[in-house]
Formats: C-alpha cells, sequence, structure tokens
C-alpha cells in the first residue's frame, strides 16, 4: 500500500489507507479517543477506540512521527469531512516533549523565542502558510521571466570588489587574499546583458549594515532581473509591472490554501502602476504635512508610508512608482536622467507603505563609466573585469531587484520582516 497525503484521503472513502505524519494532537474523550495526525498537506482525524492503543498514545509526545493504516469513513465534523477508523499505528521517530504547543491556532511566543525554535515552529500551519507564498511568488518571478524571453542564471557570491561601493560588505580571507560576500549581482547580470540580453537571478544576497530595525536582513534573498536593448527605466518599470502581475497570480493559483489560511487579501495590480517624479513627491509632502523636506535626497519610512496612502487614495492601488531620485543617492551605474540634472532614470516600487523594489536604467557606455568614477573620486582598480564588458559594446540596458522576504511580509502586512525569513541573519542572530 503506498502512502497517501491527508490532502487525498476524500478520493479514498471506503478504502484503507497508509498515512504517515506527526503527531498534531491526542483529544481524549470520555466514549472516544481522536488522535490528529499531521503531514506537509495538512490535517487528518483518527479515531481510536481500542483502549490499549489508547494508553500507548497517552504516553508519546506530540510531534512522534507515525506511520498510520485504516479505514477511510465520511464525517462531517471531521477536518476535511472524512476520518480513518479502525487504525494500525507504528511509531517511526519519537519526540521529546515539544516547548511550544504546535496544535494551537496562533503560536503564543515572543519572535525571539518563535525564531529560537525555528526547526520545530515553522512546523505550525500558518507559519509554514508563509512560505508556500513565497515558494508561489518565486515561482511565478521565474515563470514570468521565462515567457519574456529571460534566461536565468546563478552568479559568484564570493566578490574582489564591493558591488554598492562603500564600506558595508562582509569582508573574508579568499586563500590569503581580500574577498567580500556579494552585496547583489549587480555587475555580473550587466555583463550577462551582453550574452543573453535578459537574465535574472534568485539568490542570497549580503549587507553588512548595522539596522536593527523590522525592515531590513543582512542576507536575504533577491530576485533579480537584466534586459538589454531598453529605450529608458519605463522599459524597465514595464517590465517590472508584468511580474509583480505574475508573482500574485502564481500566489492565487498555486497557493490558494495559505492564503484562505492566513485570511489575505491580495493586492490588486494595475497595468498601469500609477507613478511620480521624486521632486513632485517632496512637493506633494512638504505642501501636505507642513515638514521641510525639499532637497532631502532620499525617502525617509515616514515619506514612503504617506505616498502610499496617497496612491490608494487617488488610485485605488498598493503600489506606486517614484522615479528619479538623485544621482547622489544612486550608485555610479545609475544612468542620469539627461532632462533633468542631478536626477536619475531610476525608481523605487513601494507596496503598502514600504519600498520594495529599487530599479532603473545603467550606463552602458565605458567612457561614460570612467567620466561617472571620476565625478566621484572613484577609483577603477578591482572594477576592470566589470569595466571591460563594456569595452565591447553593451546596448542600453536596465533591471530591478525585488526582496522576497520583504514582499512576502507586505503581503502579509507583518510587523517584522523576521515573520517571513526562513532562519534570519542580523546583527544578533547566526543560529538556528
Amino acid at each position: 500500500m503506498e502512502r497517501i497525503y491527508t490532502a487525498d484521503i476524500k478520493e479514498h472513502l471506503g478504502e484503507r489507507v497508509r498515512l504517515v505524519g506527526w503527531l498534531h494532537r491526542l483529544r481524549r474523550l470520555s466514549h472516544v479517543t481522536f488522535l490528529i495526525l499531521r503531514d506537509a498537506k495538512g490535517l487528518a482525524q483518527v479515531v481510536v477506540e481500542d483502549a490499549t492503543l489508547v494508553a500507548k498514545l497517552a504516553e508519546l509526545h506530540n510531534e512522534t512521527v507515525l506511520w498510520v493504516e485504516g479505514g477511510v469513513r465520511a464525517e462531517a465534523q471531521a477536518p476535511g469531512g472524512v476520518e480513518v477508523h479502525e487504525p494500525v499505528i507504528q511509531v517511526i521517530a519519537p519526540s521529546h516533549p515539544p516547548p511550544l504547543d504546535i496544535f494551537r491556532p496562533a503560536i503564543k511566543a515572543p519572535l525571539p523565542t518563535i525564531l529560537d525554535f525555528a526547526p520545530l515552529t515553522l512546523r505550525h500551519p500558518r507559519h509554514r502558510a508563509l512560505f508556500h507564498l513565497a515558494s508561489a511568488s518565486m515561482q511565478g518571478f521565474r515563470s514570468t521571466l521565462r515567457e519574456m524571453g529571460f534566461v536565468e542564471i546563478q552568479t559568484p557570491k564570493i566578490v574582489g570588489t564591493a558591488t554598492e561601493g562603500g564600506a558595508n560588505v562582509f569582508s573574508l580571507d579568499y586563500f590569503g587574499k581580500p574577498a567580500y560576500l556579494a552585496q547583489s549581482p549587480q555587475f555580473y547580470k550587466q555583463t550577462m546583458v551582453g550574452v543573453f540580453e535578459r537574465v535574472f537571478e534568485v539568490g542570497p544576497v549580503f549587507r553588512a549594515e548595522p539596522h536593527d530595525t523590522p525592515r531590513h536582513l543582512n542576507e536575504y534573498v533577491s530576485l533579480d532581473a537584466e534586459m538589454g536593448f531598453i529605450q529608458d527605466h519605463t522599459t524597465v518599470m514595464a517590465c517590472l509591472t508584468r511580474v509583480i502581475m505574475g508573482m500574485v497570480e502564481a500566489i492565487r493559483v498555486e497557493a490558494g490554501e495559505a492564503v484562505s489560511l492566513l485570511g489575505l487579501t491580495l493586492p490588486e495590480v494595475l497595468s498601469s502602476i500609477p507613478s511620480v517624479h521624486f521632486a513632485d513627491a517632496q512637493e506633494m509632502i512638504a505642501r501636505e504635512t507642513g515638514e521641510d523636506v525639499i532637497g532631502e535626497p532620499d525617502l525617509a519610512p515616514s515619506h514612503e508610508r504617506w505616498l502610499s496612502e496617497w496612491a490608494r487614495r487617488e488610485y485605488g492601488s498598493d503600489f506606486l512608482f517614484v522615479t528619479g531620485f538623485p544621482m547622489v543617492k544612486r550608485p555610479f551605474y545609475t544612468h542620469p536622467d539627461p532632462h533633468k540634472p542631478g536626477y536619475s532614470n531610476s525608481f523605487d516600487l513601494l507596496f503598502r507603505g514600504l519600498e520594495l523594489v529599487t530599479g532603473g536604467q545603467r550606463l552602458h557606455l565605458y567612457e561614460d563609466y570612467l567620466a561617472a568614477l571620476g565625478a566621484r573620486q572613484l577609483s577603477p582598480e578591482g572594477l576592470e573585469s566589470y569595466l571591460d564588458a563594456f569595452k565591447y559594446g553593451m546596448p542600453p540596458h536596465g533591471g530591478f531587484a525585488i526582496g522576497l522576504e520583504r514582499w512576502v511580509a507586505r503581503l502579509i502586512e507583518a510587523a517584522n520582516i523576521r515573520e517571513t525569513t526562513l532562519f534570519p541573519r542580523d546583527m544578533h542572530r547566526l543560529a538556528p
């Protein structure tokens, strides 16, 4: 007899089936005992009437791994409308007493405790559902870009030069030479535009920024894309819009049970996401709030929230593009706005009050790179292999990067990004 998942029990009404999973809960009533078995797909109710078997089960701790064989009967009150009767049960792996109750509707513990016991707490159906959202999101990202002719690549995570500049990189000894963990795949995905024209990557990135906030991590999953032969940054924005649509649709199709369990309302992605220029955004914020923000080189978190609320009121959109950020706040490879000196052909995508995506058009001429580095008093030393790509003909190109954990956090409107990170890495956490 082949093992089946709990989600498939209904298809075997009147048959004997074999299940394997974890002892989720044992409920002992006066005349009958219910064993709730959990596997990766859901829960099954097993009716135990044999007194000897009930006594043996009572000695087991929750999370014990069990093998169960029994007959399937219809029962309206049972999970899924069916339950298993006349079971034969064997212990596959015993469990120590779990420090937290996984069978409760929610884990009543502070976030640090939940993270400390992640190998256990991730088994909770609601916590597990978060990562079904992440999985479906990655699938939607990949499938949408493949439909658009993109090629998936994997780039090095040990690099010889800091990608974004600055000192916030994790350094390491690479056989006696200095090296760093990659802040992003930026240099490599640009280089690969010269090979495939359109590329994307799903992989970890590392930021040694000493943040201790609910919106930052020191390691996260980045969904990166880069495309050649663009008109300007608006071409990239149109591509990103399609990608976000694809990710939402993939969640709807592939993670519908998780959406239902979590009680989510998925965002509607407009075919043309509203957009506002950075300078215009600052003028609106100053006019409506009285804050002196004119001339500031970036948006504060409170300004991102204000703009998101404005987009919701004015356009009914959970998303808003802010374009034309000042060049002083963008990396040296960013293409300037040819019509507005000091501003860039770049954008951020805000989602429910928080910056989700950064992207834009890149420089593509070798001479422009040398000039950009010189203007910032940066040396090309260490960047030779990157700059070489632009010596041999590179088309106008641009791209974007989405933080996976932040995306899921905004979907569920989590208070802390660590809630949607499998095993968070921050200033204080290296385990589990």
